[in-house]
């Protein structure tokens, strides 16, 4: 493996990660020069980066115009947030056959730590990455635990839809937070009793209502009548 191909896997991996955070938002214009320079690399590996983030549908670029973060519809956000909402739900009834105390208790600790974070009365902007994190390892360790190859493959191919991933956390209303966390107390409670059916309608229900609050923050933040013709971009994250 060259230098380059090294050093371009790596910018794709960042520039995936910053897409699917929300740090780049649908539609935004890739300036190769301003993009290299946030990421520390030369132009031929963030070309290389930004063909092989085009070829997975995470950008798109367009002749004379150059690379832009794919846009989605509001009816393509509800539609994939519909099938990770059945996916980790499946993730949850195969997590709970294969639940020992040493997961339980992985989960418990990450439950514990979202406490931490929601503790203050409003939401502190530097525990914004901390409570991604551990969202994010919440989700992937139910993810691991359930061990179907397959299903992680399809949630995976997901998650590379922008607004969708379990990195996008809207850090706004703390109420929201409290309850979408209580959704993890519960999930990480019914798996601890291997209860893979509560388990699993709990998961629904969360990704479910994250579904209807993703919508409700892009309506006050775009005019999805208007000039963007039903397309999704900026939000606060």
């Amino acid at each position: 493996m060259t230098g380059n191909q090294t050093n371009a896997e790596a910018a794709a991996e960042r520039l995936r990660e910053a897409i699917l955070s929300g740090e780049l938002q649908p539609g935004e214009k890739l300036h190769q020069n301003q993009v290299a320079e946030m990421l520390g690399v030369s132009r031929t590996p963030l070309r290389t980066a930004l063909s092989m983030l085009a070829q997975s549908g995470l950008v798109v670029y367009e002749s004379n115009k150059g690379f832009h973060v794919r846009e989605y519809s509001p009816a393509h956000i509800r539609h994939a947030f519909v099938v990770r909402a059945e996916l980790e739900a499946l993730a949850c009834k195969l997590a709970a056959d294969n639940m020992t105390e040493e997961r339980a208790e992985d989960l418990h600790n990450l439950v514990v730590e979202g406490d931490r974070l929601l503790a203050s009365e409003t939401l502190l902007p530097e525990h914004h990455a901390a409570y991604r994190q551990m969202n994010v390892s919440f989700h992937g360790n139910i993810m691991e635990y359930a061990a179907n190859p397959w299903v992680k493959e399809m949630i995976d191919q997901i998650y590379n839809v922008p607004l969708i991933s379990d990195r996008v956390i809207i850090w706004k209303s703390r109420e929201i937070f409290i309850r979408t966390h209580d959704d993890h107390h519960r999930i990480a409670r019914a798996l601890a009793n291997r209860d893979g059916a509560r388990a699993s309608a709990i998961m629904r229900e969360h990704v479910s209502f994250s579904i209807e609050y993703m919508l409700s923050q892009l309506q006050e933040h775009t005019d999805l009548a208007g000039s963007n013709h039903g397309k999704l971009h900026h939000i606060g994250l």
